[in-house]
């Protein structure tokens, strides 16, 4: 029910932070009843102090809810399974949990009778696009504030000294230290950085901004090895293997199975070997370009491990068309905030049925930021013959049939070289190569 003389009830998606603070706040000036949400996403976060603190500026109730397992399953997981890459390095960490949180957001509209919901995104941003395409495909009659593109608001707080004034006038407490001028978001995949000084594209990163993982002058000089198994793409099970194992195959070791386990396991063996890092200049959605730092430790192994193990089990064809379109399609799809849309579901359904082979066991020693394949094994999948590929044994395959498939495939290029020829071209390297100008 809306009290009497409200304008509704907005649910905000709350950080405990200067911008959602101020935000909460203002809201409630505005003569709305404000529910603040938080996702557990796996920051490393005081939600006790968020909820004290947007209960303290007047919220009506807090909501925190535990969403990790989710995201690993549903988001994360299915990422995995396609390679998911924005621009050759970026592995999505920040796009793979808006549709989580938005998800749980638009649960609790639908518990509490919201009908508003409100978010501290930038006007400039990816993540305003993510999360407001993603409430109204799950609640198309939600209406949405968006505090930094209404003039009424970024008029009034046209920086952040306007928002610290606003939070001292209202008894709102901030932490601020302008030792850390940047901005972060954090989750259980991996954490970002940018704006700041970060945003001169030819700053080079201070050494104590990287939180997750070690610098690689202080990362352990021996190797430590690791077997991941996958089933249909998904990592089902992890062997940490004990100090010293040799690059063998080994079942000794820490056996972890369960999903969300085997994700946060991969992510503290990362940290430790300064695996994981990245620093790009991205096209974001809008058309504006920007600067980003990423570290990202067990998405780093796992992609690894899992492309290695794809060479092994998987048809060339199939591979190729789902290089070529599922991992291009599902990672834009993930960048561009459409996961909940019917052309996510297509793709997936693709995607997980190019993974049925998917199946085996890689073999990994993590050392000094490097994730290298020592070897992997399939016991379902019989695409790979040793005796077939092998130089020393027929195997099957006489070396004699190759004629004829050269045969054919070279009867296109024989016509086309003798199209050149007869218009004067040469062998000669100015004729065989493109000019450079």
């Amino acid at each position: 029910m809306v009290a009497p003389g409200s304008k509704g009830r907005v649910l905000l998606a709350y950080s405990g932070g200067l911008d959602t603070s101020c935000i909460l706040a203002w809201l409630i000036e505005e003569g709305y009843d404000v529910i603040a949400f938080m996702a557990d996403v796996g920051q490393e976060e005081d939600f006790e102090a968020a909820r004290v603190k947007a209960l303290a500026i007047g919220a009506k109730k807090f909501f925190l809810e535990d969403l990790r397992r989710e995201f690993v399953e549903s988001l994360i997981y299915p990422a995995v399974q396609c390679n998911a890459i924005y621009e050759g390095v970026y592995l999505l960490g920040t796009s793979l949990a808006r549709p989580v949180i938005a998800r749980g957001m638009m649960d609790i509209v639908k518990q509490e009778g919201c009908q508003f919901v409100s978010h501290g995104c930038t006007g400039k941003g990816n993540d305003q696009v993510r999360f407001e395409l993603a409430f109204y495909a799950l609640q198309p009659d939600i209406k949405v504030i968006a505090p930094w593109r209404d003039a009424n608001f970024y008029d009034r707080f046209a920086g952040r000294a306007a928002l610290l004034a606003y939070a001292a006038e209202k008894g709102i407490h901030v932490f601020q230290t302008a030792a850390k001028p940047w901005s972060t978001d954090e989750n259980l995949f991996h954490i970002s950085y940018e704006a700041g000084i970060l945003e001169d594209p030819d700053t080079t990163p201070p050494a104590d901004m990287w939180k997750l993982t070690q610098a690689l002058e202080d990362a352990p000089k021996t190797p430590e090895r690791i077997s991941i198994t996958f089933t249909k793409g998904i990592p089902t099970t992890l062997i940490v293997h004990p100090e010293g194992t040799k690059a063998v195959p080994s079942t000794e070791g820490k056996v972890i199975t369960d999903s969300v386990e085997v994700f946060l396991t991969l992510n503290a063996l990362a940290r430790k070997h300064a695996i994981g890092r990245c620093d790009i200049v991205e096209n974001r959605f809008i058309g504006v370009k920007s600067r980003g730092c990423y570290e990202s430790p067990a998405a780093t192994i796992l992609r690894k491990a899992h492309m290695d193990l794809e060479g092994l089990t998987m048809d060339r064809n199939v591979r190729a068309l789902r290089d070529g379109f599922v991992t291009a399609e599902l990672s834009k799809i993930l960048y561009n905030g459409y996961w909940f849309s019917p052309e996510r579901e297509f793709v997936q359904s693709c995607m997980d049925q190019s993974q049925i082979t998917v199946n085996g066991r890689v073999r990994l020693a993590l050392f000094c930021g490097n994730v290298i394949v020592e070897g992997r094994v399939s016991e379902t999948e019989a695409l790979y013959d040793a005796q077939q590929s092998s130089m020393d044994e027929l195997g099957g395959f006489s070396p004699a049939e190759t004629s004829g498939f050269i045969a054919i495939e070279s009867i296109r290029l024989k016509k086309w070289g003798e199209a050149r020829l007869l218009k004067g071209a040469t062998v000669k390297p100015d004729s065989v190569y493109p000019a450079r100008s």
